[in-house]
C-alpha cells in the first residue's frame, strides 16, 4: 500500500478534523489508518501509539484555542478581556467540538512546560487576571475558577443539557458578567 505521503503533521490534523466530525472517542489509529488508505503499522513511524497521538492533538488544538484567545483579548483588559476571552473559548469549544475535547487530556507536567502553546495558554490567561489585581495563590484559584465555569458551560450546552427555553447568549453573557463581579470581589487571600 502506498504511504499516502504521510507524515506526523499530517496525521494530527487529520486526527483533529476526524474529531470534530465523528467525536473525540472515536479517533483510533484503525480509523486513522483507513482514513488514508494504509495499514495501522504504517503510523508508527509517525506516533508511537494512540497516547502519543492524542496528545499531539491535544498540543495542536491548545495552540488554535490560545492563538483564538489572544486575538480576542488583544488590547483589551478587565471586563473587556474576561468576555474576549470567554466568548473565543466558548466559539472554539463548540465550533471544534473533538479538538475542544481534546484540550482536556491531562498532560504530563514536564510537556506543557516544554510547549510554547501552553506557556502562551498560561501567559495569556494569567495575564488576563492579573488586571483584576490578583497575585498567588488567588490567581491559581482565579484561574481554576475560570476554567471550570467555562467548560462546565460549553460542555453542558454541547451535550443539549439546558433545558430551560432562555436563550443560552444570555445566560452566557450572565455567568460571564457573574466572574466578573467574582474576580472584582475576590475574597483575597491573607499571606500567612
Amino acid at each position: 500500500m502506498p504511504r499516502a505521503g504521510l507524515t506526523t503533521d499530517r496525521l494530527v490534523a487529520a486526527a483533529a478534523d476526524m474529531a470534530d466530525e465523528a467525536g473525540y472517542e472515536n479517533v483510533t489509529l484503525s480509523a486513522l489508518a483507513r482514513r488514508f488508505g494504509v495499514k495501522d503499522a504504517s503510523l508508527y513511524a509517525h506516533v508511537r501509539g494512540l497516547r502519543d497521538l492524542r496528545t499531539r492533538m491535544a498540543l495542536l488544538a491548545g495552540g488554535e484555542m490560545i492563538d483564538r484567545i489572544a486575538a480576542a483579548v488583544d488590547g483589551r483588559s478587565g471586563r473587556d478581556a474576561l468576555a474576549a476571552f470567554a466568548g473565543a473559548y466558548r466559539e472554539y469549544a463548540l465550533t471544534r467540538p473533538g479538538r475542544y475535547a481534546a484540550t482536556q487530556l491531562p498532560l504530563d507536567q514536564a510537556l506543557v512546560t516544554d510547549s510554547p502553546a501552553l506557556r502562551r495558554t498560561a501567559e495569556i490567561t494569567y495575564g488576563m487576571l492579573r488586571s483584576y489585581g490578583l497575585e498567588e495563590p488567588d490567581l491559581t484559584d482565579a484561574v481554576r475558577l475560570l476554567r471550570s465555569t467555562l467548560h462546565g458551560y460549553c460542555a453542558l450546552e454541547s451535550a443539549g443539557a439546558f433545558g430551560d427555553p432562555r436563550d443560552l447568549g444570555a445566560s452566557w453573557d450572565r455567568a460571564v458578567e457573574a466572574l466578573h463581579v467574582a474576580l472584582v470581589n475576590w475574597p483575597r487571600e491573607q499571606l500567612r
